[in-house]
C-alpha cells in the first residue's frame, strides 16, 4: 500500500449497513452470523427482525450506539469491528469464563474482520485504532479484547477473536486470562488504557 492510502472508520449507521454487510457478508447469505451472537439471542432476533438476522442487525444500528465500527481503504469497506461497552453485550456480561478483571467500565471488541481480497494490507490495524478511537468518543476508559497467541497459524474459523501480537501493535497489554478459548487456546484479557 502506498503512503497516499486514505483510511476511516465510522461507526455503522443505518446509511452505512451495507458497507458492514460488504464486509462481512458479501453474497448476503441469511444464515450467516450478522455478527449477532454476542449481542442478541434467539428471541429478540425475532422481535428485532421478525426472524431475519439482517434485519435485527439493521434494527441494532439505529440505535444511538451503533455496534461496531466499518473502516475504509480509499472509500472501500475493508473491516470490520463489533465493538461497544462491556455491559451492552449480553453474551459478555453473562459469560462465566469471560469475567471482568475489576470494575473499570472497559468497552470490549468482540470480533475483527477484514474483507475477502483485503488480507495482509494493514487493514487491521486501521480498523482497530479506528475502533478504539470511536470507543474514546464516546466516553470509554480502556477497552478490552479477549484474543489468542497461537504458535502458528490458527484455525480460521475462530479467527474473529484474534491474536495477541495482533493487538499488541496497536498497543493492548496482557493483564489476565479468562478461562475460555478458542481453537483449544486459552483467551487472554488484552486491554487499552485510553
Amino acid at each position: 500500500m502506498g503512503q497516499d492510502t486514505h483510511w476511516e472508520t465510522h461507526p455503522v449507521t443505518p446509511d452505512r449497513f451495507d458497507d458492514f454487510a460488504d464486509v462481512i457478508n458479501p453474497n448476503r447469505r441469511t444464515t450467516h452470523c450478522w455478527c449477532l451472537s454476542h449481542r442478541i439471542g434467539a428471541k429478540e432476533i425475532e422481535e428485532l427482525g421478525g426472524g431475519s438476522r439482517e434485519q435485527a442487525m439493521r434494527r441494532l444500528c439505529e440505535r444511538d450506539v451503533p455496534p461496531g465500527v466499518v473502516t475504509y481503504q480509499d472509500g472501500t469497506p475493508v473491516g470490520w469491528c463489533n465493538i461497544g461497552a462491556r455491559t451492552d453485550i449480553p453474551r459478555l456480561v453473562q459469560s462465566k469464563l469471560i469475567r471482568p478483571v475489576d470494575d473499570v467500565p472497559v468497552w470490549s471488541i468482540v470480533c475483527a474482520v477484514v474483507r475477502g481480497g483485503h488480507r495482509k494490507q494493514g487493514v487491521t490495524q486501521h480498523l482497530i485504532e479506528g475502533a478504539v478511537e470511536w470507543a474514546r468518543s464516546q466516553g470509554a476508559p480502556a477497552v478490552e479484547v479477549h484474543p489468542v497467541d497461537p504458535q502458528g497459524r490458527m484455525d480460521l474459523t475462530m479467527a474473529f477473536v484474534g491474536t495477541r501480537a495482533m493487538y499488541e501493535k496497536v498497543g493492548f497489554e496482557v493483564i489476565g486470562q479468562t478461562d475460555a478459548t478458542a481453537s483449544k487456546m486459552p483467551r487472554l484479557v488484552m486491554r487499552r488504557t485510553l
